[in-house]
């Protein structure tokens, strides 16, 4: 008789997210998003991004190693853009406009010369937890994973964040992002918020937040080498 491995054993997750996030695996929620996902790629959809991508931001980031969260909402939906981590692109990809008004910030407040690429995969190198709450997208059409299942899930990662580390600063840009506040403990963690850095509304009070200065700041008070946000 043959058996079939659990599900949680055939997920590649790096080793310190699976042993935390294991019980999620199993739960209903989960069990009906793989039932959608497997739907839609049987009727042919194109899915963003590639499925050993689609946990990019965990795999790159490991838990004890988290320093900085920033919360995205759905990946880009254009072919090649999405690899599993928040407002970055794939290298050779043009950088998207939310990611353009990022990088404006960043020359505002730490001086850090605009890069020619959208890769942020450095930043998830050194600690930054670059997560979307809805994890998979179809092509071309914006949040149509979104109250899928993903939701669920991705709260438990900041919940999972909240309890077990210390000392992390949540960057929580717009509306979206900042609704995520509920799960975290100010007292314990810094939580800095803004509007979104969308050309809709960055001119709003993105452009001057300051805040790559102030997490570094708060790195630096807490005996924690900084992140170097150049690129």
């Amino acid at each position: 008789m043959t058996t079939t491995a659990p599900e949680d054993d055939r997920i590649k997750l790096e080793p310190s997210w699976k042993q935390a996030l294991r019980d999620e695996f199993d739960q209903p929620y989960m069990r009906q998003l793989r039932e959608f996902l497997r739907h839609e790629l049987a009727a042919g959809k194109e899915i963003y991004p590639p499925g050993p991508l689609i946990f990019n931001a965990l795999n790159l980031t490991p838990l004890d190693k988290v320093k900085v969260v920033i919360l995205g909402q759905d990946p880009y939906h254009g072919p090649g853009q999405a690899h599993g981590l928040c407002f970055s692109v794939q290298p050779g990809i043009a950088t998207p406009p939310s990611l353009v008004n990022i990088y404006k910030e960043l020359k505002r407040d730490l001086n850090i010369d605009i890069p020619r690429h959208g890769c942020l995969q450095p930043w998830a190198e050194q600690g930054v937890l670059l997560l979307n709450t809805t994890l998979t997208v179809e092509r071309s059409n914006a949040a149509s994973h979104a109250k899928k299942g993903w939701e669920p899930f991705t709260d438990r990662i900041i919940q999972t964040v909240n309890e077990k580390c210390e000392h992390v600063v949540f960057l929580l840009w717009g509306a979206h992002a900042q609704s995520k506040a509920k799960l975290i403990d100010n007292t314990k963690h810094l939580i800095l918020t803004s509007v979104h850095p969308s050309p809709l509304s960055a001119h709003r009070g993105f452009i001057g937040n300051g805040h790559f200065g102030k997490a570094n700041q708060f790195l630096k008070d807490h005996d924690m080498t900084p992140i170097d946000w150049a690129l």
